[in-house]
């Protein structure tokens, strides 16, 4: 094999089953296409729906939609090739886009806990607080301080020599590390800073705002708390699962050459699946002006 290309050998019997494989993948990722794009048409098309809160979700939504292209396409692409194989160039760049895209996804959480924290902490001041253009300012960061940060460590590790070209893996993450035949101290420990700068902060600062929202609430008449629980709920949903989730991303490749290879599989198949395509469900059942607008459709058909 030319040693430009890595070999992903963490399919399980996809000789056996690859048109099941595709055909459940295709399902996957039309499913996710069609919900996301559903919500993000929706808070575009209707002008009650242009307050931060829902911009944030849009944001996300789009997010995952991004971070769903980045794996399903290929993982497609592998089910009906003989041979699952990537270039290295384009290894890399797939992990950064699935680690800075992950990382943004708690920023804009962390955006969105901020945003409920102002609406329901201080209502009075929340429209000279959240303007359109701290917003926009909010909607940058999230995605392009993980973007910039992250890619100083791949391009650190471009030009890092390989001595192995097999990956126990379905995509390119941080197992990409095991390729080389010395890891850099100074790149690791520049990755560990950026896991703290823009995925741990983010996690404490929501966990802060939210057991701020939970005192004012508690303190608060009924209104108030019937109002958290509504508008907190989904998030606070989101964040648990995404966190499960991204904790397990760093199980597997902590425990790779210790955990069966079909339960390398199944894990990693539920880590790139779970959120994009359940994101959509949770807002748009669990947020009122989106379910009002999404049950106006169906009524109307």
């Amino acid at each position: 094999m030319n040693a430009t290309y890595i070999n992903l050998s963490g399919h399980v019997e996809v000789e056996k089953y690859r048109y099941l494989y595709f055909v459940i993948t295709f399902t996957v990722y039309s499913l996710i296409i069609c919900s996301n794009c559903t919500i993000v048409g929706l808070i575009v098309i209707h002008r009650s729906l242009h307050e931060p809160m829902y911009i944030f979700i849009a944001a996300l939504l789009i997010n995952s939609l991004l971070f769903s292209t980045n794996i399903f396409p290929k993982l497609m692409i592998d089910f009906l090739s003989d041979e699952q194989i990537i270039s290295y160039q384009a290894c890399l760049f797939q992990g950064f886009a699935f680690y800075s895209l992950s990382c943004s996804e708690f920023l804009l959480l962390a955006a969105m806990s901020y945003d409920r924290y102002v609406s329901i902490c201080k209502p009075l001041q929340y429209p000279t607080i959240m303007t359109g253009k701290k917003v926009s300012i909010f909607l940058a960061l999230a995605w392009l301080l993980p973007a910039c940060q992250i890619a100083g460590r791949v391009v650190g590790n471009a030009n890092s020599k390989l001595c192995s070209f097999t990956l126990k893996v379905i995509f390119c993450n941080n197992t990409i590390n095991n390729l080389f035949c010395e890891i850099s101290r100074p790149l690791m420990i520049y990755g560990l800073v950026v896991s703290f700068n823009v995925a741990l902060c983010p996690m404490f600062f929501i966990l802060f705002t939210y057991v701020k929202i939970l005192i004012i609430t508690c303190q608060s008449c009924g209104e108030v708390r019937r109002k958290a629980a509504q508008t907190c709920l989904p998030h606070l949903l989101v964040l648990i699962n995404y966190s499960c989730l991204f904790t397990y991303d760093m199980v597997i490749v902590r425990l790779e050459s210790d955990l069966p290879k079909t339960a390398c599989f199944v894990l990693t198949l539920q880590i790139i699946t779970y959120n994009p395509l359940f994101n959509p469900i949770i807002y748009g059942l669990k947020m009122k002006e989106i379910n009002k607008h999404i049950k106006n459709i169906f009524l109307s058909k």
